[in-house]
């Protein structure tokens, strides 16, 4: 729902009536991952994807009818054998699509919700979308972590259901995992009957780069057009400048080893998070990367250098007390094989380097690979 918010409010505000497609849940090589969502709004236009053009037809015809009717619809599109071109979802994959009508009156904790994504608190909106009572179908929780204002608004019809359900989806947020969840008819943990799907809306994951350099400027550029909330720190205060990093969150002038032990204190580190290490100079990357690697949840550790630098950078590293299974975790020279020189064509290598170990790909070309083409998202 993300990157519709802004349609969905607008239309919202102004009392209007929406027809809201959201995948729920994806199989094989579903081209769009579960969250992905498409509007139908009142005057038939239509803002998202739900499958990149494959079953978007379908979704608007049954987007109307809910409108229309009021009914929620739980569809499941795609299959893999010679019927896969009628329902159009080409690719062999298959992917459940809740269609549900959203209005002030259905949704009326949605302005708050948009508010939290917008301000980068977490936030996460758990709908049933399958019951034995249809009358449940469309029942939604707002969870928000402990000792944030009201932690649960909305309400199942049962008690056990959304204590449950609430607890679970508070657990997801913690990690801001996105997925299907499924209970017994009254929130039994081992039942089945009842599908609930949690949208959880964490704050963006970060990037972190130090050095602020030209290949950086690209790098945040890049980090924030992949929806990282970008920071770029360098200890010397003219060249991290705002004017150098427009495309960057916050830029912070400070020795980035203290910068990185300041956020660790905070907590403000993560599974999500990436660091990109360009300064190439070891009175920098040295103790940065002293404290980096020893931070096991980071999911990315890049530095930028030649072959020689590397040996001397794990050499310095080695000698600080770091272990193999510590330097391992480094990837450096930081990036992929692209045969990339601009500092442009290097901020791609660096993101598609990251994208892959995230995604789990090897880096190599799919012409040449054979399998499946999507992997898991690590988290």
């Amino acid at each position: 729902m993300r990157e519709v918010l802004p349609e969905l409010m607008a239309w919202w505000r102004d009392g209007e009536t929406i027809g809201v497609g959201t995948v729920v849940g994806t199989w094989r090589s579903a081209p769009r991952p579960a969250g992905a969502s498409m509007l139908v709004g009142p005057d038939q236009s239509v803002v998202g994807s739900v499958s990149g053009g494959c079953v978007e037809g379908a979704v608007y015809e049954l987007a109307q009818q809910v409108m229309a009717d009021g009914h929620p619809v739980l569809q499941r599109y795609g299959v893999s054998d010679d019927d896969a071109f009628a329902v159009g979802l080409t690719c062999g994959g298959i992917l459940d699509v809740f269609v549900e009508k959203v209005s002030k009156e259905t949704f009326p904790q949605l302005a708050a919700v948009a508010d939290d994504i917008e301000a980068g608190r977490p936030v996460a909106v758990a709908t049933v979308v399958e019951h034995p009572d249809p009358a449940w179908v469309g029942r939604r929780l707002v969870v928000r972590p402990d000792g944030d204002g009201i932690p649960v608004e909305g309400a199942l019809g049962s008690e056990r259901a959304q204590a449950a359900i609430a607890d679970d989806v508070r657990g997801l947020l913690a990690n801001g995992r996105t997925e299907l969840l499924t209970y017994g008819p009254d929130g039994q943990r081992r039942g089945e009957g009842m599908r609930v799907f949690c949208a959880a809306y964490a704050p963006k994951p970060r990037m972190l780069v130090f050095g602020a350099i030209d290949f950086a400027a690209a790098v945040a550029r890049l980090g924030s057009f992949l929806g990282y909330h970008v920071t770029v720190c360098d200890a010397r205060p003219v060249f991290a400048t705002v004017s150098r990093f427009p495309f960057a969150d916050e830029v912070v002038v400070d020795w980035p080893h203290r910068y990185l032990n300041n956020e660790v204190a905070a907590g403000a580190i993560d599974s999500r998070t990436v660091m990109c290490v360009l300064t190439h100079d070891p009175k920098f990357d040295v103790p940065l990367l002293e404290v980096a690697l020893r931070r096991p949840e980071v999911a990315y550790i890049g530095a930028m250098g030649s072959r020689r630098t590397h040996a001397d950078l794990m050499k310095r590293l080695r000698a600080a007390g770091l272990r193999d299974e510590e330097l391992a975790r480094l990837s450096s020279p930081i990036g992929l094989d692209l045969g990339a020189r601009t500092p442009e064509e290097t901020a791609v290598s660096i993101a598609a380097e990251i994208i892959a170990v995230r995604g789990g790909g090897g880096g190599g070309r799919l012409v040449e690979l054979s399998g499946r083409i999507h992997h898991e998202l690590k988290t």
